[in-house]
């Protein structure tokens, strides 16, 4: 080729070449999301999940645990409703009351000490006969007193009997539907109390009639050393009785 063959197609490949050339837009594919099953991860997240279900399920549990906990223990320091402590004091207040109005002597170590130096000791030989019978009488009215005194408190302490039943059903049915502890104690402890009270009125109706069967037998005891007294003083010289043989049937 010559150098005038080549300079024609240089000439036409620079002008191609200053030209503007248009290149059309590139046409791309659409994207497809393709999904993948992972087996092994699949078992991992449902043993998780399974595991986070557990520790919830086991929470609760816990919290129900700690909720019935709560309600035991307000159930245990729950008071009892009911109350006989009034109920027993007013009993034991009527047979103290009837202790304090015992006639003559009193339920009361230096009244008893006195009375019986004064009245049921050993008969004074220089005494007169009136002084001996009144003596006498006065020992009597308190062996009667002693004996109204100690039938008034039977009287009182049968009187409390119904007062006390009816308390023991209204405890023992307190303590069978209790509920808690504190509710069941409550009500063992007024039970006690009730037997306490009962206790009492025994104990009182037993003085009472320990103290009647004392002054029955003191007066007995005074009534033969005044008659040992009077006997001598009617034998005595100078009394005016003269000693004879008595015929008893006639034979």
């Amino acid at each position: 080729m010559t150098v005038r063959q080549s300079r024609p197609r240089a000439l036409l490949l620079a002008a191609m070449l200053a030209a503007p050339v248009s290149i059309p837009p590139m046409m791309t594919a659409p994207a497809y999301a393709l999904i993948v099953f992972d087996p092994s991860n699949y078992s991992q997240n449902v043993l998780t999940a399974a595991r986070s279900l557990q520790q919830i399920t086991n929470q609760i549990t816990s919290l129900q645990n700690q909720a019935q906990m709560l309600i035991n223990q307000a159930r245990n320091l729950t008071s009892l409703p009911l109350s006989s402590l009034q109920q027993l004091q007013q009993s034991v207040q009527r047979t103290q009351q009837l202790l304090g109005q015992a006639q003559n002597i009193a339920f009361d170590v230096q009244q008893v000490d006195k009375a019986f130096q004064q009245q049921y000791g050993s008969v004074s030989l220089s005494a007169s006969d009136q002084e001996l019978v009144t003596e006498a009488r006065s020992r009597w009215q308190n062996t009667v007193g002693s004996l109204q005194d100690a039938m008034r408190i039977q009287a009182g302490v049968v009187g409390n009997i119904e007062i006390s039943r009816a308390q023991m059903l209204a405890l023992v049915g307190a303590s069978q539907s209790a509920t808690g502890a504190l509710q069941a104690t409550q009500a063992g402890n007024q039970l006690l109390a009730l037997q306490g009270q009962q206790l009492a009125d025994l104990t009182a109706v037993v003085a009472a009639n320990g103290r009647a069967q004392a002054l029955t037998e003191a007066e007995r005891a005074a009534a033969v050393d005044q008659g040992r007294e009077q006997r001598r003083r009617f034998l005595a010289p100078g009394s005016g009785y003269e000693a004879g043989s008595v015929q008893m049937f006639n034979r």
